[in-house]
């Protein structure tokens, strides 16, 4: 299961947010920076509306979604690079995960102390980036110097030394890793030196409850941050989404509705994370279960097959394909393929999101 950490400054609603993820996570949230020192990881529920609607067609008895994991790790600080704070051992935490949530603060509340003294995105973002570019750079420059004393007759050698100077020039730059677009063989090349900033990111630009519907001037300077690192922004509530989690489902969506909202924005962002880390959904469908399956884009059928069962992927015989829109329209399996337009597909076909699939494969 990939992993999505979230990460950001002390006191920017890291934990409370990852609290309202799992709903029974039990990271501790409090008014300190440090609080949370081990990073809590939490299970969650990617929301996906058409289950609902298959189960009602086939009558499942239940119906499974898929999941992804997030991870809340503990606040960052100036220096962390240089192991101020705790951060070494947070800079570890990070470099395990497949994605980085980038939690920043817009809201102001006298009651909870900002680490820096005053709300400023910009200021925060930018102490984020530069020592995961810190980090970053420390790491490239001493493999560099391994690569170059290796180098003698090594061709996949030379190949990464020019790799590990094209990122070294950008990280000067004040540029991510991720902005370096490399070759299949460059990328496996320096896979094993997990590059902060060559993990994708989303912003969360945490808000009050007013801003919920509509954002404010601080979130529009998040925005214009994440168009120049061609990242996407969710506008959530951590403090909507602690709320929430006391409030009767009956009355969430009078509250969610007297804020001019239809969600305090965590389902967007589970949405948002799991197409940054490059997942995909499935679907299969019967009278015991309606399930969504994730892969990863471009896994073809028999890969998609195993993820239910190693055997279905090694006996794999064809895919009985159908899209979700045209399943729906026409109420049901049986009817779509009086219609035609259940496709019989083989080992080559790519499965792509919102395919209803039953798989046919020998034992």
């Amino acid at each position: 299961m990939l992993q999505a950490g979230i990460v950001g400054l002390p006191n920017v609603g890291k934990s409370t947010l990852f609290n309202a993820l799992v709903a029974n996570a039990k990271a501790e949230a409090a008014n300190f920076p440090f609080c949370t020192i081990e990073p809590n990881v939490g299970v969650v529920s990617v929301p996906d509306d058409r289950l609902g609607i298959l189960a009602k067609i086939s009558q499942s008895a239940k119906i499974i979604p898929t999941r992804m994991e997030f991870v809340d790790i503990a606040g960052l600080v100036k220096g962390a690079s240089q192991g101020e704070g705790l951060g070494n051992q947070f800079l570890a935490n990070i470099r395990e995960v497949d994605a980085i949530v980038h939690v920043v603060r817009c809201f102001d509340d006298d009651d909870i102390i900002h680490v820096s003294g005053s709300v400023d995105p910009e200021r925060d973002i930018e102490v984020i980036n530069l020592e995961l570019a810190l980090a970053d750079l420390s790491q490239v420059e001493k493999r560099l110097e391994r690569a170059k004393k290796q180098a003698k007759g090594n061709k996949d050698q030379q190949v990464e030394i020019e790799v590990l100077e094209k990122i070294i020039a950008l990280l000067n730059e004040g540029k991510p890793a991720r902005n370096l677009k490399l070759t299949e063989e460059e990328e496996l090349l320096i896979k094993p030196l997990g590059l902060l900033t060559r993990k994708p990111i989303i912003f969360a630009a945490n808000v009050s409850e007013e801003d919920l519907a509509s954002g404010n001037d601080w979130v529009k300077k998040v925005e214009a941050i994440a168009t120049q690192e061609g990242a996407k922004v969710v506008i959530v509530s951590a403090q909507v989404e602690a709320e929430l989690l006391e409030l009767p489902e009956e009355e969430q969506l009078d509250y969610l509705a007297s804020l001019g909202a239809t969600e305090g924005g965590l389902k967007s962002l589970i949405k948002a994370t799991y197409e940054l880390l490059g997942l995909r959904t499935y679907l299969t469908t019967g009278p015991q279960e309606t399930r969504a399956w994730t892969i990863q884009a471009g896994m073809k059928a028999p890969q998609a097959a195993g993820v239910i069962h190693t055997d279905f992927e090694r006996g794999f015989i064809r895919a009985e394909t159908v899209a979700f829109n045209d399943l729906v329209a026409t109420g049901g399996m049986q009817a779509a393929k009086e219609k035609g337009l259940v496709r019989s597909e083989g080992k080559e076909y790519v499965v792509q999101e919102g395919d209803v699939l039953l798989f046919r494969f020998n034992v």
